[in-house]
């Protein structure tokens, strides 16, 4: 397997898995009442309950954990970063010769946008947080010309970092066999303002690109309706 079929395999394997669990997970599609929503994927867990005498089942969806990084301008960006609002991360290095262009090219796309919606932002995490220090991303911020209150560039601890790939279903991780040194999908994930993931997306497609701009206002329109 060549070095950007390997990026694409594994882009494939996180963008299939959102594929499966639409056909599975309750709230795809419409639902009684007319309104559109989008899945909430990953693995749901079934707790059961006693509620005056019966067993009632509860559906606990999995959910992005705690975290804090650092982003371009030094700030603190932690879960709280993103209250109240919905937002598209990725993971990315700075140094990235093959696929992380295209995927920022892209990401760029989605940034323009919604660049005047207060409810959306981006987040990147760097994958090589040894290279990439804050003065690195907010050098790259800069070139790309975007507004770090929108778009956080984020690095921390690398196993942090990886760690936390993982709960968004993608991989990142160190492979000294690719260019730069570095592996993981070209995925964009989806998550709703309670840290659910409700999309993943190859962000080298700009096919799955326009479904992920359309897929934002659907999920924004169905949070503004529970709030009703």
């Amino acid at each position: 397997m060549n070095k950007i079929n390997k990026y694409s395999y594994l882009t494939r394997m996180a963008t299939g898995a959102a594929v499966f669990a639409s056909t599975v997970l309750i709230g795809c599609g419409n639902n009684n009442t007319g309104e559109q929503k989008l899945p909430i994927l990953g693995e749901r867990e079934v707790v059961e309950r006693e509620v005056n005498g019966q067993t009632v089942a509860d559906t606990l969806y999995p959910e992005i954990p705690e975290f804090a990084f650092v982003d371009q301008d030094s700030q603190q960006v932690t879960n709280e970063t993103f209250a109240g609002k919905i937002y598209v991360t990725d993971f990315f290095f700075t140094t990235c010769p093959t696929i992380c262009p295209k995927m920022k090219s892209q990401l760029l796309r989605v940034y323009e946008q919604f660049e005047d919606t207060p409810q959306v932002m981006l987040l990147s995490h760097t994958i090589d947080p040894q290279h990439d220090s804050v003065a690195v991303l907010n050098e790259y911020a800069a070139r790309l010309g975007v507004n770090s209150d929108k778009w956080r560039f984020v690095t921390g601890e690398k196993d942090s970092i990886y760690s936390v790939a993982q709960k968004y279903l993608v991989s990142a991780m160190e492979d000294e066999s690719e260019a730069g040194g570095f592996v993981h999908s070209g995925a964009f994930v989806l998550v709703d303002e309670n840290r659910h993931i409700r999309g993943i997306y190859d962000g080298t497609d700009a096919a799955q690109v326009d479904r992920l701009i359309n897929d934002i206002p659907v999920l924004l329109q169905e949070e503004n309706n529970e709030k009703k």
